[in-house]
């Protein structure tokens, strides 16, 4: 009879175990480093300067598309990890990269390095990342069309946030933004 109880018990504990497996498993991938910020639903600040790879670069002049505004700086590990996330976001969607703490020499070569050739402007006095409220590299903001914040990226940039961003661009285009 003890025996019995035993087994029994064992079964049940490993039923659910393998249910709580399950869940784990077939839940949908959480965007982990999507969080909620006051910029959401309003309009995106101002980013313009001069480029890291010459001229005049600016938000405004990429209204009408989806923008991937960036902050990141050369001696940031995440965002060594997320360049060629980055990079392959790039093809589908504008980017904007903005400098965070890093001299515009040092961020240019970083970019090249990666393979990141989309406009990037310097931020020697913060004031673009402050407007932002961005505490670190890498933050990202995505920008839809019409100049709204739609989403903001704390951390690197990774296939579980693209895909994210994607789901968040389809939705903005649904809603008519």
């Amino acid at each position: 009879m003890r025996g019995r109880r035993v087994l029994v018990g064992a079964l049940v504990a490993g039923a659910l175990l393998i249910a709580f497996v399950v869940v784990l498993a077939t839940r949908p991938p959480a965007a982990v480093n999507q969080v909620d910020s006051p910029l959401l639903g309003r309009p995106a600040p101002a980013v313009a300067g001069p480029g890291l790879g010459g001229g005049a670069v600016s938000l405004a002049s990429m209204r009408g598309h989806f923008v991937l505004v960036n902050f990141f700086a050369s001696w940031c590990g995440p965002c060594h990890v997320e360049a060629p996330d980055l990079v392959a976001l790039s093809r589908r969607i504008d980017l904007l990269g903005v400098t965070y703490d890093d001299s515009s020499a040092s961020a240019a070569a970083f970019l090249a390095s990666t393979g990141g050739h989309w406009p990037a402007v310097a931020d020697p006095d913060g004031a673009i990342a402050l407007s932002f409220g961005v505490r670190g590299p890498p933050e990202s903001y995505l920008v839809s069309p019409d100049g709204t914040v739609v989403a903001k990226v704390l951390g690197p940039v990774t296939a579980a946030e693209i895909s994210y961003l994607n789901g968040v661009m389809a939705r903005t285009l649904r809603a008519g933004q």
